[in-house]
């Protein structure tokens, strides 16, 4: 194969351009149409399966195997428009690098690569509407890679664990309805932010008292709205809030008693207490063959150990189709300033560490013999 140092521009040139050009998800138009007008360009076939989805195949000359490689494409909303400070940006560039590395090598090319570039990770999970779109059984994909750029893990190094990743995800909102009145008068009132932060404390029972403690899960209410002036005591009350564990059993277990936990404060404080839970994203659950296979083929010295996250990535979607692997390309260096967290203002890459991860890609493939 040639040698890849040639890339290097190209992507850092493909992460300009796609950074400037940030969509919201479902609205991605712009970007879908850059890397179609470039995989045209390379002379790459691919399809259009959902409006801003773009998938397709190369295929290898002795194919054993079809080995399908992900980026989510979609921007985050700030008050100034979209962004792209969830590093969507390198992951797009990283795979539109290693597509045409891999293209200008198919004479090198022995299994048959998919390539996914997915709308709408950062809202309903654009994963789950390729699945339902069948794109994975027409392209006959055996296994699924995926990564996140992410500043808890140093640069040049790889964050990845084999089981559970990162976990499944639920939206809470809960309506309490009382009875409002005036401050001093409680008795003829039922009292909503007295019940709401009863509920909220209430809650934290399920993780500490319903669950095994060594299962990971989290439940947090991070806003509550309620009241309108200091000395009538409120009607309405609106929690929202979020959940979060690996184990999907556990995740049954958290919506059960939080819906009984509801009734009961019903009957306790005559009031209504309405729960509405948006499921989420299953567990990102990495395959221990691809996982081992994975570290031999990058060296354990690339390694960073990795605990369970509590965040939640939709690519756990595909590995319920196939057997999957998602990985952390580390971005953290402390000397250059790269330390600031995902989906701030300030998040931002050395964009050296693309080149890394389409390097990782290719190592990947050599140790398995899909290229030579």
């Amino acid at each position: 194969m040639k040698d890849i140092a040639y890339i290097d521009q190209i992507v850092k040139q493909h992460r300009t351009n796609l950074h400037k050009i940030a969509e919201l998800s479902h609205e991605e138009f712009k970007t879908a149409k850059y890397i179609r007008d470039y995989l045209d360009k390379l002379g790459i076939e691919y399809e259009t399966p959902l409006e801003t989805a773009t998938v397709g195949i190369i295929n290898g000359k002795n194919s054993k195997k079809t080995i399908a490689f992900r980026s989510d494409i979609d921007a985050l909303p700030t008050d100034d428009g979209p962004q792209h400070l969830c590093g969507h940006d390198g992951h797009m560039s990283i795979l539109l690098g290693f597509l045409e590395y891999i293209n200008d090598n198919k004479d090198c090319l022995n299994d048959n690569i998919v390539f996914v570039f997915q709308p709408a990770e950062e809202d309903t999970g654009g994963a789950e509407r390729l699945m339902k779109a069948g794109v994975f059984k027409k392209y006959n994909v055996d296994e699924v890679y995926g990564l996140h750029i992410h500043p808890d893990f140093p640069e040049g190094y790889i964050g990845c664990k084999a089981g559970y990743l990162m976990a499944q995800n639920g939206e809470i909102d809960v309506d309490i309805i009382g009875k409002g009145g005036h401050g001093a008068i409680p008795q003829n009132t039922v009292d909503g932010i007295m019940i709401g932060a009863s509920f909220v404390s209430a809650v934290q029972s399920i993780v500490s008292r319903n669950l095994n403690p060594m299962e990971g899960a989290v439940i947090t209410f991070g806003k509550m709205t309620a009241g309108s002036v200091r000395n009538i005591i409120a009607e309405n009350v609106r929690l929202e809030g979020t959940m979060r564990c690996f184990n999907p059993d556990i995740y049954d277990t958290m919506k059960k008693r939080l819906l009984e936990l509801a009734k009961g404060f019903e009957v306790a404080y005559n009031c209504k207490v309405n729960v509405h839970i948006e499921d989420g994203f299953y567990a990102v659950n990495n395959d221990e063959n691809l996982y081992n296979e994975f570290v031999e083929a990058v060296g354990k010295e690339k390694f960073v150990k990795t605990e369970p996250l509590m965040i939640s990535e939709d690519f756990s979607y595909y590995q319920r189709e196939v057997p999957g692997l998602f990985f952390m390309q580390g971005a953290r260096n402390e000397e250059k300033g790269y330390v600031n967290g995902l989906h701030s203002l300030k998040f931002d890459f050395n964009e050296d560490i693309m080149l890394d991860a389409i390097k990782t890609y290719v190592k990947m493939l050599k140790f398995k013999g899909s290229v030579e």
